[in-house]
């Protein structure tokens, strides 16, 4: 009784120890070359070239050279692990969520039903997460991505709004609202469940490109006296353009007037929530939020998170049952997909290494960076936009094409920078969510910045 039998599986085992030994020195050199900006990213050599145009193989190589060339690949890459990867909002690949990765993945629960105590840490994650940015959570699921969590936060918002619109679909007269820089998840979101980016309505943003609250009021009026049928505001915690916070407080009462949905995207910015909490006033009172753990909790892709405050409004959203699916509730009733791995053990394990406190002092740390950046930009006589209400700073060089110096500074390979194009107008875009940038980096990056503009 109880002894372990060994199988003959299906000729598909790999030599472990050899296998794990290797990959652990493939990581370990990874991570330590992490810790350190490289000079240049390198261009993709030939030989890789011709590796990746191979046909399909019919018999397999050693182990050893096909984990070689996987990290030949991976290291001719564009890592967002580098502190000096300071474009669009990127994942730092903590080194426990690779950790985690590896678990989840050999052990290879199916969240789709309840899985055990997969199913709990899965729970207890969620918890810890609405407890770290002040949501009073009932109900949700880890997902992919924003994208997922928008979709599903949506979807219920459709669903109290229009009961029976799952099924009988979304009637023509169903709008939503959300502000002029809201993600285009959103719009995705919003085609997807048949309500049509036509009856999207875009809130007009003030100067410091925040939706104005009347003016999400006076848009409601209109629409309901027309015989439209809002069913959800969504407001941005953290615009991945600007890094602007709408005001939750302001809009969370246009929607209890209204008696509205409100769901706030926090997918980049609510992470921030731990250590500005005032920011963010209002959030305890939307109907959903969404936040993604592989943006400013550091964690690997893909950590999405959908978060709210009567997980009856998943069920009746998603709730139902097949003839191979126990009748008791599962994942399936609350979630949009069906086969789901245990994304939640990344951040789970994270918060059980570091603490909710180093979280707490990176994210600090990222907001400093943006603000001290914005400082030494605006001495050394660049325009730069708003004080940055995250940590995104625009920055742009007067008298020169900044399109194109954007594209100069991402060929001289020293830093890495996007652009965001604002009223017309191009700027340099540094975004801060990096747990190994360091002051020493943002020197360069404007040092760089300033020797490429000057060319």
């Amino acid at each position: 009784m109880g002894r372990k039998c060994a199988t003959q599986g299906s000729g598909m085992k790999l030599e472990r120890e050899r296998a794990l030994d290797h990959a652990r020195d493939l990581v370990a050199a990874a991570w330590e070359e992490f810790d350190h900006a490289r000079d240049i990213e390198p261009p993709i050599s030939p030989e890789l070239l011709a590796t990746l145009d191979l046909p399909l193989p019919e018999a397999g190589i050693d182990v050893v050279e096909a984990l070689d060339e996987a990290a030949e690949a991976l290291d001719q890459s564009l890592a967002q692990a580098r502190p000096r990867y300071l474009a669009y909002i990127g994942s730092s690949g903590l080194e426990i969520g690779a950790l985690a990765d590896l678990l989840a993945h050999s052990y290879d629960p199916n969240l789709a039903l309840h899985a055990g105590a997969a199913t709990l840490i899965e729970a207890q994650a969620l918890r810890w997460t609405a407890e770290f940015v002040g949501f009073p959570a009932a109900g949700g699921s880890f997902t992919s991505g924003g994208t997922v969590s928008n979709v599903t936060a949506l979807a219920a918002a459709r669903e109290r709004a229009v009961p029976g619109s799952r099924r009988s679909g979304t009637p023509p007269h169903a709008v939503a609202y959300c502000s002029a820089d809201a993600h285009y998840s959103i719009v995705r979101a919003i085609e997807l469940l048949g309500v049509g980016s036509d009856n999207l309505r875009a809130v007009p943003i003030d100067g410091h490109r925040r939706m104005r609250p009347e003016a999400l009021d006076e848009m409601i009026r209109a629409d309901r006296a027309s015989g439209l049928t809002p069913i959800a505001v969504v407001g941005t915690a953290g615009t991945t353009l600007t890094g602007a916070i709408d005001p939750l407080d302001a809009i969370a009462d246009v929607c209890s007037e209204h008696g509205i949905w409100m769901h706030v995207d926090g997918a980049y910015g609510l992470p921030a929530a731990s250590v500005m909490p005032e920011r963010f006033s209002g959030l305890e009172r939307a109907d959903s939020v969404t936040v993604d753990a592989h943006k400013w909790m550091f964690v690997p892709k893909a950590c999405g998170i959908v978060m709210v405050r009567d997980e009856s409004t998943l069920a009746a959203a998603f709730g139902h049952e097949t003839s191979y699916i126990p009748g008791t509730r599962n994942a399936v009733d609350v979630t949009l997909e069906y086969s789901r791995p245990l994304r939640a053990l990344k951040l789970w394990l994270a918060f059980r290494v570091h603490g909710a406190t180093k979280f707490r002092e990176a994210i600090q740390r990222n907001v400093d960076f943006a603000r001290d950046l914005h400082v030494m930009a605006a001495t050394r006589g660049w325009e730069v936009g708003p004080v940055p209400d995250l940590s995104i700073v625009l920055m742009r060089k007067p008298g020169i094409d900044n399109a194109e110096l954007v594209q100069r500074l991402q060929a001289d390979g020293r830093v890495y920078i996007s652009h965001a194009t604002v009223d017309g107008e191009t700027w340099l875009r540094p975004c801060f969510t990096n747990v190994r940038t360091s002051p020493a980096d943002v020197a360069v990056l404007m040092d760089v910045a300033d020797e490429v503009s000057s060319v």
